[in-house]
C-alpha cells in the first residue's frame, strides 16, 4: 500500500487558528441575532441598515451605497428594506438628482428604533468581544479586521462618524 499523501492546505498552528476564527464567525452572528431578535425584533443585518441610515446625511443613502456598506446584494437589501418599510422605519424614494437610483430614508420611528435597540446590542458586543481582550488586543483586532476586510473586498466599507458623545 502506498503511503498516504500529505493533504494540501492549512497545517498545525494555522489550522488551529483558522478553526478558532471559523468558530467565532459562526457563533458571534448567532449570538448577536438572538439578542436583537429577542429585545428589538431585528436581525443584526437590519440594525446595520438602520444604523447606516441613521448616521448618514439627512438619514438618507442610495440603495446601492447601502448595499455596499452591508456587503449585500441589492436583492437581499431590498427584501430587508421591504420588511423595515412595513414597520414604518424606512421608506424609499426616487433620487431627485438621478432618477436611475432609489434612496432609502430613515423615518423618525426608525431613528427611535435605533436609539431603542443600540444600548443592549452594544452591551452584548462589549461583553462578548471587548471584555475578552486587552487594550492592545482590541487595537490589533481592529487592524486585523480592516486588513482581512480589504483583502475580501476593496470597496469602501461603512465607518461610524466621529465620536458624537456630549
Amino acid at each position: 500500500m502506498a503511503p498516504r499523501d500529505e493533504p494540501h492546505g492549512l497545517h498545525d498552528e494555522r489550522l488551529e487558528i483558522w478553526a478558532a476564527v471559523a468558530t467565532m464567525l459562526e457563533r458571534l452572528p448567532v449570538a448577536l441575532d438572538a439578542q436583537l431578535q429577542r429585545d428589538s425584533g431585528l436581525t443584526h443585518f437590519e440594525l446595520g441598515v438602520l444604523t447606516a441610515l441613521d448616521t448618514a446625511t439627512d438619514r438618507t443613502l442610495r440603495m446601492s451605497t447601502l448595499a455596499g456598506y452591508a456587503s449585500s446584494t441589492l436583492s437581499r437589501l431590498s427584501r430587508a428594506v421591504t420588511r423595515l418599510e412595513a414597520k414604518g422605519w424606512v421608506h424609499r424614494v426616487v433620487d431627485a438628482t438621478d432618477g436611475r437610483f432609489t434612496l432609502a430614508v430613515l423615518t423618525e420611528d426608525g431613528h427611535g428604533k435605533v436609539l431603542e435597540s443600540t444600548p443592549a446590542h452594544h452591551a452584548l458586543v462589549e461583553r462578548l468581544v471587548f471584555d475578552t481582550l486587552t487594550a492592545a488586543q482590541t487595537r490589533q483586532l481592529g487592524i486585523i479586521a480592516r486588513s482581512i476586510g480589504a483583502a475580501v473586498d476593496a470597496a469602501p466599507s461603512w465607518t461610524p462618524p466621529g465620536d458624537r458623545r456630549p
